[in-house]
């Protein structure tokens, strides 16, 4: 019998394979400096032995463990006062900052499960997730309530809480402010904001949750329509960070070194998540947190902050080594950096001119998914002689500890041989425990496998390379848009009689979205109402190029025929439609 006849073989041959080639300055055990406990305890745990160490950097604004750890308890009793019951949901739309730290932990150590919206979410998109979340009470930006308020008529949203910039604003900043930042210097606390509510709020003991209780739900955008929300359990959380940590941060364990990590992906995206409030809680790091990425910003937080950690886009790589001003930057205190390929490729030429810059060596950053959490993967130890870059297709390495994959046949679900081309298949304690609203139960998917829709191939030597997403994703400006969901979102217009979405690439989003539609006979609609509508309704990074159609060719089944739309999406590259 032959390894691709035996998933038992297929594994036992993998890890061997993979033992020969693990670096061996990387852990192969996940790491649990104070055990497998909730992240909301290590948070406890690091507010008792280190106090006063900042926990948050906020453009001057500083938050230490003990505060944030206050703060949260308070809002758990916050919660509790105002009738929000364990397991219901708290719904979450805010942008990067401080405050959504303590919404998150505060939640948690209540034991209601968060829901991070996106505050980039408008109209008919914000109305799905709020129907899928079902949020007993809602923790919202200010500015953004005029857009959340007339979608909670008729919900079962009991509280809300309001969240102002003002409060967490340094008198001097430290860094230059984003148009946010720069309207909330203007402002004042007010009295119903959440910061002034808590500090009224006396905290009360609650219990600790259970590692098998549900704690966050995250939207994937799927590609079968709009978003589903993934619900993962305290266990998910804190695996995720002791594995990921393990190996992709083997000087911080076991403690002995606290990291200062500075993040701007968005917290509300399972990305953001892990860097900018799982990661930084497990290892009792400093956080230098941005409202959005910034390169003055970047430059001079890295030195001012002894910044050692992060993550960038490669986009943001380039305008880096591009930048007047970061020759003269002092990158010295930077030990770890990964990149993310979206739109351009880590290449050996930025990895050179990054090492040249900064002393660093940069790094491909990780495989995942938000139904298992993400960071899947490490690849460091894998930088010399640029063997990773050098690796094609896209090189994303080794699982973490205790993670599995193999590849599958699309079609029939068989073993690929090693070096063959197949789908992507993940069996990990992060997997999703279902969509919150199917009330899906994956531990029905066969033994446990997570098949993903993505295309990859292990390697000869077990190394994982990613291919691709094999069905209709998008990535703009390193944002996952998906052509069925906003399907459906046109589709609600009622000037709209049908629509096919497709990308094209764009020289500097990465992909263009554009829209073929059919316009119902004497609806009035144009193609410029049209876009006008959709951003009202759905982030600025989704909205699609309008082109209408007469018709749309469609398949034998009567769905749109995409193939066939192809022509057309070339004509309209070459400005011919």
């Amino acid at each position: 019998m032959t390894y691709t006849q035996s998933e038992a073989l297929y594994l036992q041959e993998l890890r061997r394979r993979q033992e020969e080639c693990w670096p061996a300055d990387r852990p192969r055990e996940a790491q649990y400096p104070f055990g497998e406990r909730p992240i909301t305890e290590y948070l406890r745990e690091w507010a008792a032995r280190d106090p006063q160490r900042v926990a948050i950097e906020f453009y001057g604004h500083t938050i230490t463990y003990a505060e944030l750890n206050d703060l949260s308890d308070r809002l758990a009793s916050l919660l509790e006062e105002r009738g929000i019951r364990s397991g219901e949901r708290v719904a979450v739309m805010l942008p990067n900052c401080p405050q959504f730290n303590v919404a998150f932990h505060g939640t948690l150590k209540r034991g209601a499960v968060l829901v991070p919206l996106s505050p980039l979410a408008r109209g008919g998109e914000l109305q799905h997730l709020l129907d899928e979340a079902d949020p007993a009470a809602l923790i919202v930006l200010d500015a953004l309530w005029p857009v959340a308020e007339p979608l909670l008529a008729g919900r079962n949203v009991r509280e809300v809480f309001r969240v102002g910039l003002a409060g967490v604003l340094a008198q001097s900043p430290t860094l230059p402010l984003p148009e946010l930042l720069q309207a909330a210097q203007a402002q004042t606390v007010s009295g119903d904001d959440l910061l002034p509510l808590l500090r009224q709020v006396t905290p009360r003991p609650q219990p600790v949750p259970e590692l098998d209780s549900p704690a966050v739900i995250n939207f994937s955008g799927g590609t079968t329509g709009l978003p589903k929300g993934c619900l993962h359990h305290h266990r998910d959380l804190i695996y995720t960070s002791a594995s990921y940590c393990t190996v992709a941060l083997p000087d911080a364990l076991p403690l002995s070194e606290r990291p200062v990590m500075l993040s701007f992906l968005p917290q509300f995206w399972i990305a953001g998540e892990d860097m900018g409030v799982l990661f930084p809680a497990f290892l009792g790091a400093t956080l230098v947190l941005l409202l959005r990425w910034d390169v003055q910003a970047f430059l001079q937080a890295v030195p001012r902050h002894g910044v050692t950690v992060t993550t960038l886009l490669v986009d943001q790589v380039d305008e880096i080594l591009n930048h007047p001003q970061a020759a003269p930057t002092d990158f010295s205190s930077l030990r770890q950096v990964n990149a993310v390929s979206f739109m351009r490729k880590l290449n050996p030429d930025y990895r050179r001119r990054w090492a040249d810059l900064t002393g660093s060596v940069i790094a491909e950053a990780s495989y995942g998914m938000t139904e298992t959490n993400t960071c899947d993967t490490f690849t460091g130890g894998f930088q010399e002689n640029d063997f990773d870059l050098n690796s094609q297709p896209t090189f994303v390495g080794l699982p973490v500890p205790g993670t599995e994959f193999k590849i599958c046949d699309f079609g029939s679900g068989a073993l690929q041989p090693f070096g063959t081309e197949g789908e992507i298949c993940v069996r990990s304690p992060a997997v999703f425990k279902g969509y919150w609203h199917e009330r899906h139960d994956p531990s029905d998917l066969p033994g446990g496998w997570l098949h993903t829709g993505d295309s990859g191939v292990i390697d000869e030597q077990g190394l994982l390379h990613y291919l691709g997403r094999r069905r209709e994703m998008l990535k703009v400006n390193g944002m996952s848009v998906f052509p069925a969901e906003l399907e459906m979102l046109l589709g609600r217009h009622p000037g709209v009689a049908g629509v096919g979405v497709l990308g094209r690439a764009h020289p500097t989003r990465g992909d263009e979205v554009v829209a073929f539609v059919v316009p119902r006979p004497d609806s009035g609609l144009t193609p410029e109402t049209l876009s006008a509508w959709c951003r009202d309704e759905m982030a600025s990074y989704k909205v699609p190029t309008v082109h209408f159609l007469d018709e749309l060719p469609l398949t034998a089944t009567g769905k749109v025929d995409k193939k066939q739309l192809l022509p057309r999406l070339a004509e309209v590259a070459g400005g011919n439609a």
